[in-house]
């Protein structure tokens, strides 16, 4: 059976009512498209978990700051087509703005998780993680999946829709899928085809710099000390860091020293693109 294409929601909760009526379990994908070899990787997870697999492609504007890239994020609603039905998906979902926000983005409902929201990514992009948890939840209100997966390379996202289901209530199991990386480490991201030659060849430093990070975490030196020596290296390899942090993996708080499960996270600027990546560590 070929993969169905939907792009509203009358029809997506029809198709997905008589899978429920068959006793189908079903994951749900959620993407912004330009899919990579990491988006695949969710969406085998996601056939190996439930017995139907939708992925949704939304290129959300709400999570997008006003000097950022939504206008020129790449679209590529055909040939992600065609990788999700080489992979075996079930159901696109591919909404346009308008049945997503019926009412434009300025005047729909937000969801925001306090504390998480502002910290980190969400100090240098004010309103982003307020998008995020909303078209998450509206997705999950459309779809009401039984899972949804989603990468651990934005683990502050993730973090930020597994409070969302927790503190909402809502029926929808949260599972993540480690970091898909190119061979030189570089962690995949649709971002990554704004970087020149030169710069992707300077790209993997961001890898390096973290697991270097995490060296020095195990051997005690002091997270202080390790995010100063971090966001010198990438400065020395040419990056520009946003931030290069260690945080405490639960909920993304500064670590205390009894703490052993450590995250360390950073975003860094290159070129054109914006780079995120993290590195889990268990210190001590």
């Amino acid at each position: 059976m070929s993969m169905m294409l939907i792009d509203d929601i009358s029809s997506l909760r029809r198709c997905l009512a008589s899978w429920r009526r068959s006793g189908r379990s079903i994951a749900l994908v959620p993407t912004m498209g330009n899919l990579h070899a990491g988006h695949l990787a969710l969406v085998r997870k996601a056939r190996r978990v439930a017995d139907h697999t939708l992925v949704s492609i939304f290129v959300n504007p709400l999570q997008f700051g006003p000097d950022e890239d939504f206008g020129s994020y790449p679209r590529t609603l055909e040939r992600d087509r065609a990788l999700l039905e080489t992979e075996g998906a079930d159901l696109l979902f591919a909404p346009p703005v308008q049945t997503v926000y019926p009412h434009g983005s300025q005047g729909q409902t937000l969801v925001e998780v306090p504390g998480l929201s502002n910290i980190l990514c969400g100090a240098s992009r004010p309103g982003h993680f307020a998008g995020v948890a909303t078209v998450v939840c509206k997705l999950f209100n459309m779809a009401q999946p039984d899972i949804a997966i989603f990468g651990e390379k934005d683990y502050q996202q993730l973090l930020v829709i597994r409070r969302v289901v927790e503190d909402l209530c809502l029926p929808v199991g949260v599972q993540g899928l480690a970091t898909v990386r190119e061979p030189d480490g570089l962690a995949m991201s649709s971002r990554n085809g704004y970087l020149s030659t030169a710069e992707r060849t300077c790209a993997p430093a961001l890898y390096r710099a973290l697991c270097r990070a995490g060296e020095r975490l195990r051997e005690g030196l002091v997270a202080g000390e390790v995010e100063r020596m971090g966001a010198g290296e990438l400065v020395g390899d040419g990056l520009k860091p946003d931030y290069f942090s260690v945080r405490r993996a639960s909920d993304l708080q500064p670590v205390t020293p009894d703490d052993r499960d450590l995250v360390v996270l950073t975003a860094a600027h290159l070129g054109a693109a914006r780079l995120i990546d993290n590195l889990r560590v268990s210190s001590g």
